[in-house]
């Protein structure tokens, strides 16, 4: 009988978009006012800070953990959140919106201006699907070759390798 995996809240349900509700600000950006994008980023940097308490708190909680092996799941976890779900596609959503709406302005100025913020808008929303899956593992990636091998960090969840002792 296989054995039961148990279920990432913050990785493996619904409960991920929310560190893409700042995603959702920046595709809006163009059709509202700053605070609304600002208020996006409070719901994601909350939705980080209580991934990183409950990977930390989890740690702690195994046989045998050390006060070193829950600070290490949470610095990895908080690094990991903070540039998969928040920094990097922010960034990624902010720059193709950006585009888009210039290449807009350029290209078909005639095209009345909140119709053309509005076909931005839709394009940010619509690549967001397409860009959780390569942003993990890339921020995945980045961290095993860097932060995680200087540090001694361990991933806290890496399906992909087999799970380490710290």
């Amino acid at each position: 009988m296989a054995e039961e995996k148990e279920v990432d809240i913050y990785r493996d349900t619904p409960v991920r978009l929310l560190g893409y509700a700042n995603e959702v600000g920046e595709a809006f950006r163009a059709l509202t006012p700053k605070w609304f994008v600002h208020s996006t980023y409070g719901v994601a940097s909350v939705y980080v800070l209580a991934d990183t308490y409950d990977k930390s708190m989890k740690m702690k909680k195994q046989p045998g953990a050390t006060t070193k092996a829950s600070v290490h799941a949470a610095v990895d976890t908080l690094l990991w959140q903070a540039f998969a779900s928040v920094i990097v596609p922010g960034f990624t959503i902010n720059r193709v919106c950006a585009a888009s709406l210039y290449t807009m302005n350029k290209t078909i100025p005639k095209v009345p201006l909140t119709a053309r913020k509005w076909i931005t808008t839709v394009i940010g929303l619509g690549m967001i699907p397409f860009i959780v899956h390569p942003i993990d593992s890339l921020v995945h990636s980045a961290m095993d070759n860097s932060v995680r091998k200087y540090l001694d960090l361990q991933p806290v969840v890496n399906e992909d390798e087999p799970k380490k002792e710290l």
